[in-house]
Formats: structure tokens, C-alpha cells, sequence
């Protein structure tokens, strides 16, 4: 880098996304600039530090040795100037214009991420929000140490424990089927648990099974996993016209069974709690717009219990 100039952090800032995306085009749409823009800092990040940084390549831009040496403290730098802004400055949660990314499967009655949003367009109109599919391919405690997203949403039996977490919500593990399903009434056995056809979720993270997996791994017990989906939002849906069963919370399924002809029944294997958490680093931990998103998901979780969906509908 030239000695006699600084480098912009908003520049910086560019660096670390193009990095992260190796596109321009991709670079402009996550930071909503124009391409022009983008390729106007990036010709600036390579006159300061006298380096190409990033190259065309045949599957995107490929980084220089140069760029890989130096992103470790460039991301260290931001995280620090991003601390030092929010220690020095009033915190106004109403007059803040932060971007923040949840990352979440859909697994949670829509009922909570709709208060989420509503209450932060009550108490910071200016907030943008960004929520985030999981899936196998992404990594999201990487992306959390890089601050590329903000808190994860999860419910997996053991969490990474070197994250922070707090828990948002104890559920029971319950079974949703069509109304017309044989299973709806009457006699529900173990046997017929295991010899029923199941829509299984397909795991959002390679590291860490789901609940349903792993506590039937435990007893080496094995179902008919007929449906692997990826989302859970059409699960109650695929339900309706076959003969296929859904373990789930019993609040996702007391949600969906308000106005769709569901039953939710007790499941015949004890199942754990599902214990649904909230992750987050350590760099963000004292950061008050942080504590601000990471109590407004806390406190929107009462929506869940305040739902007359959440309750168990009798017989159930």
C-alpha cells in the first residue's frame, strides 16, 4: 500500500465482498451499488496497494496471493472501526440504518418471522433486513466469524459450542398427517410410526443432524424416509392428498392445522424437546445493534406462545 495515502473503509468494505462473491456484478447487488462503482473501487484498492488483487478467471474472479494475505486483516481492521463507531456513538435504535442477516431454515410458524419484521419496522424504520436460506452448502459459522450474516436460527441437538446462544423456545415433537389419513384417529403405535411413509427434511447443515435423526439413530431405529424436502413450508401442504407423515414442532403443526384439514397427533416415540436456538460470535456480542436484533428475535418469540394455534387442539 503506498505510504503516504489511507485507504477508504468504505473501500475496504468493497474488498471484503468482492472477495467473498469474486463478482462485480454480485458485489453490487448484495452492496445495492452500481457495477460501474464497484469496478471504479476496486481500481482504487488495486492503485493503493499496488497489486490486481482480482483477476478474471474461468469460473469468476480469482485473488492474487497478495489479496488472501492481506483479507484476514482488512476483515480484522473493519471489525474493530465497526466496534469503535458504536462505543462512541449514542446508540438510537430508531435513527439506525445497519443492514443485519438472519439466517433460519423455515422451520418456525410463519406467525414469528412476520412479528420479527413487524416489530422492527416499528422501532427502526431504517433497519434493513436480510433473511437467509440454510442449506449443506453454506457455511454459516464461517459466515458468522466473517460477519457476513448476524445470528443464525436453529435447532440443532448440540449447537457449535464456541458460538454464543440463548434459547429461544422448548417444543414438543409431534406428528402431522391429512385428516383422512388412517394414523388421524384411534390407536398409534411405535410399529406404525416406523412402517408409515415420511416427508423428511433434507439436513441444512452437513455438520449437524436433525433431532428426528439423531434420537432414532440412538434407539437404531430406521423410518421410511419416502420424501426428503427442503422445505419446510410445503410439507402440511403435501400432506393433504397422501398418506405421508410430517414429525415436526408442535407449534409448526398446530399453525398449519388452523386452517388446513391436519391432524396432529402425539408421537408414539418419545422424542427430546426441539429446542430452537439463537447463534451468534463473539464479535458481536457487546455491539448494541446486535443486542437490539438478538432481543428483538427473543422477544418476538412470545408470539409463538400467544398464538391460539400453538395450543394443542384437543384430543390431540
Amino acid at each position: 500500500m503506498k505510504k503516504d495515502t489511507l485507504v477508504d473503509l468504505s473501500l475496504l468494505r468493497v474488498f471484503c465482498v468482492l472477495m467473498g462473491e469474486r463478482s462485480v456484478s454480485r458485489t453490487a447487488v448484495r452492496l445495492e451499488m452500481s457495477q460501474p462503482a464497484v469496478s471504479l473501487a476496486l481500481g482504487r484498492l488495486r492503485e493503493h496497494f499496488s497489486d490486481q488483487l482480482l483477476m478474471r478467471g474461468r469460473g469468476g474472479m480469482v485473488p492474487t496471493d497478495r489479496a488472501l494475505t492481506i483479507l484476514p486483516r482488512i476483515q480484522s481492521l473493519l471489525i474493530d472501526a465497526e466496534a469503535l463507531a458504536e462505543d462512541t456513538a449514542p446508540f438510537d435504535i430508531s435513527a439506525c440504518n445497519h443492514s443485519f442477516t438472519i439466517a433460519s431454515p423455515d422451520y418456525l410458524a410463519p406467525i414469528f418471522l412476520g412479528d420479527v419484521i413487524a416489530a422492527a419496522r416499528r422501532e427502526a424504520p431504517g433497519v434493513r433486513l436480510v433473511i437467509r436460506a440454510l442449506g449443506p452448502d453454506f457455511d454459516f459459522e464461517t459466515a458468522l466469524a466473517k460477519g457476513e450474516i448476524d445470528t443464525v436460527i436453529g435447532n440443532w441437538p448440540s449447537p457449535p459450542n464456541y458460538l454464543r446462544r440463548s434459547v429461544l423456545l422448548e417444543d414438543e415433537v409431534v406428528c402431522v398427517m391429512g385428516k383422512h389419513h388412517k394414523l388421524a384417529q384411534g390407536r398409534f403405535t411405535q410399529a406404525d410410526y416406523l412402517a408409515a411413509a415420511h416427508i423428511a427434511p433434507v439436513s441444512y447443515s452437513v455438520a449437524h443432524r436433525g433431532l428426528v435423526e439423531t434420537h432414532l439413530g440412538r434407539l437404531r431405529l430406521v423410518r421410511d424416509r419416502t420424501v426428503a424436502l427442503s422445505y419446510f413450508g410445503m410439507a402440511p401442504y403435501l400432506l393433504l392428498e397422501s398418506d405421508l407423515l410430517f414429525t415436526t414442532s408442535r407449534h409448526f403443526a398446530s399453525y398449519f392445522a388452523a386452517f388446513l384439514p391436519l391432524a396432529v397427533r402425539t408421537s408414539p416415540i418419545r422424542f427430546p424437546a426441539m429446542t430452537f436456538y439463537q447463534l451468534w460470535h463473539e464479535r458481536s456480542h457487546h455491539a448494541p445493534t446486535h443486542r437490539w436484533l438478538r432481543d428483538l428475535i427473543t422477544r418476538s418469540r412470545r408470539s409463538i406462545d400467544s398464538s391460539p394455534s400453538a395450543r394443542p387442539p384437543p384430543g390431540t
